[in-house]
């Protein structure tokens, strides 16, 4: 048995034709991220996070946004994806801690949510994801409301048999 640990980041720009999706939740808000896919920043940067972890890449490589089939996809989906696919290699998720960085709108109501979506996701435990929110404090793109970003850090457990 073998742990490894992996970052993931990402940011996307808001703007208004879309929802705001965070982590899979909905969230009532007047812009949404802009991106090929839903632009979830959160499962994006969980997804770095274990596909780093499992050194297999990023998901840039794995879901590229030159390619069609991705247009408009759902990131949660993209996540369960590669949970399966790397759960076939004996590498299992065992803890994620992630901070989201937006100034709008607050997140405190949603992160029980976007909790259960993602421990469902990775086949985690609620208590073994960890959802963290803060703001730009008005500084850089973020505080100046123009994006959303997220770090997530992941661990991964390589079983020597199933």
């Amino acid at each position: 048995m073998a742990v490894y640990f992996g970052i993931g980041y990402d940011s996307h720009r808001l703007g208004g034709g879309r929802p705001l999706v965070l982590g899979g939740v909905e969230i009532p808000y007047d812009l949404g991220l802009i991106g090929h896919s839903d632009a979830d920043v959160v499962c994006h940067a969980v997804i770095d996070a274990v596909l780093g972890a499992s050194r297999k890449g990023d998901i840039g490589e794995r879901f590229p946004d030159t390619d069609p089939r991705f247009k408009d996809a759902n990131s949660l989906r993209l996540l369960e994806e590669v949970v399966g696919e790397l759960a076939a290699e004996r590498l299992f998720p065992r803890q994620v801690d992630l901070t989201v960085i937006a100034q709008r709108p607050k997140l405190a109501p949603y992160k029980d949510r976007i909790r259960a979506n993602l421990a469902a996701a990775l086949q985690l435990e609620e208590g073994d994801v960890n959802v963290k929110a803060t703001t730009g404090e008005g500084i850089g793109f973020v505080g100046r409301e123009e994006g959303i970003a997220c770090l997530a850090v992941a661990a991964v457990e390589r079983l020597a048999s199933l």
